[in-house]
């Protein structure tokens, strides 16, 4: 199939094609020399929205995306836009959030996870009637905002089939389709703004946060940076928040009205208008370079992570974090129109890794450790179940079962208590790992070749 045509005017706008005047470029100009522009620029975003100061903070950052266009020496593509995934309890102002961001962008897509239908996230086969019935592909949301940003509320009530092609976008940004005969793959060069609920509703306080994600820990762990909002009882809080939203009202109503309002709303430090023609500016024209001091900082920052890791048994980081440091502290710089990654860009990037591992990667015992999200199973559960799959190995082995009594014992004696024992016993039971052919025993599952 061809086309023939004399003028094609595309309808789809990159992020960068917005048009700016000289007099609005030296306004931008002007504006990137303040001192604390990021943190007025992070103040107008969502400025309905009272509080959630980090969240505010990573969005910003990923308004203005990394570096484009670099390139390993293998010539493999370097990921440039940011994922951020927002979990929280009913209420938290999620969907508010990714409705003020797309709405933000020049090319921004929001979509809910309960109305994406098969194919709708990346892309679906249908027959073209005026094609004498041959297949087309039609491009899902991820596709059509290649190039900005794709804000997919209900991200945990996606189907399979769309969370399974949402690995390849996420990572490499590229999705690929074999459907009714057509091999195709398409750019979907997106940044992905994410909100899901807690799979029980709201938050339970004596369990693993991660553990209350209903999404896959391989998929969770593309994502830059995770928020938990949880909404906490405090008087004061309550009181400011209920406040903010009240007086936003009253002057809304007497807006409608034409009446003058009592109430005083403030107005975002940065013109709407003005701020998407900022980010656009910055991310057509501004490369940044990663400067000697932050790269030093972010080196010094994952070494001593993972120094800390090996005394303590846990993995607080791995090497595709430093991949999200750097993109992080690339955006910042852009922030302030800025050719080069300077200190306080990678402070202001491991400020909000910190954030993230405080709040997500922490264990019972307070170590940080990255393995709650990427496998969902914090290292020391990892190890109490192997160690309690050891002993029902020993014990079977000298004397010819083991008996839930005796593991117990022997568990005690490593320091894990009765009820967790029992608890892992049960897991392991679950899982197929072992089974009880009488009360009060239980034996290893023989698999195929042992």
């Amino acid at each position: 199939m061809f086309l023939e045509a004399v003028s094609i005017i595309p309808k789809q706008k990159e992020f960068a094609d917005i048009n700016i005047s000289d007099e609005e470029e030296r306004q931008i100009r002007e504006l990137a020399k303040d001192p604390e522009i990021f943190e007025k620029i992070a103040s107008s975003i969502a400025p309905s929205i009272y509080g959630h100061e980090e969240i505010k903070r990573a969005v910003t950052l990923q308004l203005f995306g990394g570096t484009m266009g670099k390139r390993l020496v293998d010539g493999g593509m370097i990921r440039s836009d940011m994922h951020i995934m927002l979990i929280g309890d009913p209420g938290s102002a999620k969907t508010r959030v990714l409705q003020s961001v797309s709405r933000l962008v020049p090319k921004g897509i929001y979509v809910s996870g309960k109305s994406v239908t098969g194919g709708g996230m990346t892309a679906v086969a249908e027959r073209d009637d005026f094609a004498d019935g041959g297949w087309t592909l039609k491009a899902g949301a991820l596709v059509l905002g290649s190039g900005g940003i794709v804000a997919i509320d209900e991200f945990d009530k996606i189907g399979d089939e769309d969370r399974a092609a949402l690995h390849e976008a996420l990572e490499s940004q590229t999705i690929s389709v074999a459907k009714a005969g057509i091999i195709a793959t398409f750019n979907a060069r997106a940044a992905v703004l994410a909100a899901a609920n807690p799979k029980y509703g709201r938050f339970d306080q004596n369990m693993y946060p991660v553990e209350q994600f209903d999404i896959p820990p391989t998929l969770l762990s593309r994502f830059d940076l995770i928020f938990p909002i949880k909404d906490r009882m405090d008087e004061e809080l309550d009181k400011e928040i209920a406040e903010h939203i009240l007086r936003q009202h009253e002057a809304a109503g007497a807006k409608i009205a034409n009446k003058d309002s009592d109430q005083q709303v403030t107005l975002p430090p940065v013109d709407t208008e003005l701020l998407r023609k900022y980010i656009a500016y910055a991310r057509k024209n501004i490369s940044p370079r990663l400067g000697e001091e932050a790269s030093k900082r972010i080196q010094s920052y994952y070494v001593e992570l993972r120094k800390a890791g090996m005394k303590s048994g846990a993995v607080p980081i791995t090497p595709r974090q430093i991949e999200g440091l750097v993109r992080m502290s690339e955006a910042s710089a852009k922030t302030r129109l800025a050719d080069l990654v300077e200190l306080n860009d990678a402070e202001r990037a491991i400020a909000l890794s910190e954030h993230m591992l405080k709040t997500l990667a922490v264990d019972s015992s307070g170590r940080r450790d990255i393995d709650t999200i990427l496998t969902g199973v914090p290292r020391e559960r990892a190890d109490k179940y192997n160690n309690i799959i050891g002993i029902i190995r020993k014990l079977d082995s000298e004397e010819g079962m083991a008996k839930t009594q005796r593991i117990v014992e022997e568990a005690e004696k490593i320091g894990i208590d009765a009820n967790a024992v029992n608890k892992y016993i049960s897991d392991l039971e679950r899982s197929g790992d072992i089974f009880s052919p009488k009360p009060g025993v239980v034996k290893m599952v023989k698999h195929e070749g042992e």
